[in-house]
């Protein structure tokens, strides 16, 4: 687009951004008394300000009817957690019986390779992306270990190219048929968490499923932030968490999703527990375990519904606005970001280099080459909240719900003094 660099032209379009008025629901922290620009929504989002009803909600719920609240709170706690399934649903591109939410995600993520990593003396080999997130690193490590083998032969890392700062889907899908029938899982980042790139998930489950491997998704990035058609693209199992582009605070319950062919069978291996049980038989206390017809069967414990409740505050702001229209602004946004990042580093003379592919959502990663430490530290004590990663990258995500264009004007503008000063 033709963007112009100036406080009138961020202004305009902020006049004409159809979200503009999300903004305001947002709480802000301050830095001298000014509302920070916010760029961290991939590390945490900001807290929706409805939030607070419907924690306060619980919490009276839970004075004035103590365990009678299971049953008798204006929202029941034992199927509270049925409320966030259809929002939740049209997030992922799933059907409601396709998803759960519980735990947190690397808890997810253990739960479900109990039922889709199976490893067999001639498949028992997973494909995952290198440098993945720790997290996943060390659940892949432990889960191989889990089962007897040696996660040097067992995991297979798909490299970047020599200089490339991004994955090529080529060399992913040439891992996968060069592997083959030894492949048992591929289970990847949907969205990058350090360069910030969207993976052709349809395109990478697709072959994965053709050599007969089980797939799933790690989206910890990716809720919230980009399209998703989980059910379409025949996507086996995915989780995420919450906190990030949805908004539901720190370290809050994970979601889950599993396709609909393995829901409603007893023969899908998984750990099980009370509430994964047959609702409509849960309190007769049978010895034997019936699973819930739909993605529920994977819960193990009663859902926490103080964690729930902030959750269930944003979707409702979700279903409101649709990521159709979430992905719209977007997509402008970050455009509008890179543009003005062009422009200080042609005024300062600057050298940044985006890491961040076409192939992305709302997060820019970004090398400062000649600068470091001391420009993050500037940018933070002058009201910019941005992520810092080693060596030498800044991550800027503006989500599009409540960050605006004269933001990104705004930051450019501190992003220029802070060079100048550094």
């Amino acid at each position: 687009m033709d963007f112009q660099n100036t406080l009138e032209y961020a202004q305009q379009l902020d006049e004409a951004d159809e979200l503009r008025a999300y903004r305001d629901a947002f709480n802000f922290p301050k830095i001298d008394g000014k509302q920070v620009i916010y760029f961290t929504g991939n590390s945490l989002g900001l807290q929706p300000k409805n939030t607070q009803h419907y924690i306060d909600e619980v919490m009276t719920d839970w004075a004035e009817l103590a365990v009678e609240g299971h049953f008798h709170a204006e929202k029941p706690w034992w199927d509270y957690h049925e409320r966030l399934a259809a929002p939740l649903a049209k997030v992922v591109g799933a059907k409601k019986e396709e998803v759960s939410v519980m735990n947190t995600l690397t808890v997810n993520l253990h739960f479900l390779m109990v039922s889709f990593y199976r490893p067999t003396a001639k498949r028992f080999k997973i494909i995952c992306e290198e440098k993945a997130f720790p997290s996943d690193q060390y659940m892949f490590q432990s889960q191989v270990k889990f089962h007897g083998l040696d996660p040097k032969k067992v995991i297979v890392e798909v490299q970047k190219r020599e200089g490339e700062h991004s994955w090529r889907t080529a060399d992913i899908l040439e891992k996968i048929n060069e592997v083959g029938d030894e492949l048992a899982l591929v289970l990847i980042g949907g969205v990058n968490y350090y360069n910030g790139q969207v993976f052709d998930m349809e395109t990478i489950t697709e072959a994965a499923k053709s050599v007969g491997a089980k797939v799933g998704w790690d989206l910890a990035h990716a809720v919230g932030n980009i399209d998703l058609q989980l059910h379409d693209w025949g996507v086996d199992f995915a989780a995420w968490c919450s906190y990030k582009y949805m908004n539901s605070g720190p370290g809050n319950a994970s979601g889950i999703f599993v396709h609909e062919k393995y829901l409603n069978r007893k023969d899908v291996p998984r750990f099980e527990g009370w509430w994964g049980t047959k609702k409509e038989t849960r309190f007769l206390m049978k010895p034997e375990f019936e699973p819930m017809h739909n993605a529920d069967a994977w819960q193990v414990s009663n859902p926490p519904v103080l964690s729930l409740a902030p959750y269930l505050a944003s979707l409702k702001m979700f279903e409101e606005v649709g990521m159709e229209a979430l992905i719209t602004k977007r997509e402008k946004l970050t455009a509008y970001l890179e543009f003005i990042l062009q422009e200080v580093e042609r005024y300062t003379k600057g050298k940044f280099e985006i890491i961040t592919p076409k192939d992305r959502g709302c997060q820019l990663s970004v090398f400062l080459h000649g600068y470091g430490k001391p420009l993050f530290n500037f940018l933070m004590k002058n009201g910019v909240v941005v992520d810092w990663r080693e060596p030498n990258v800044i991550r800027l995500a503006p989500a599009p719900f409540y960050c605006s264009y004269e933001d990104m004007y705004r930051f450019g503008c501190i992003l220029e003094e802070g060079i100048h000063q550094n």
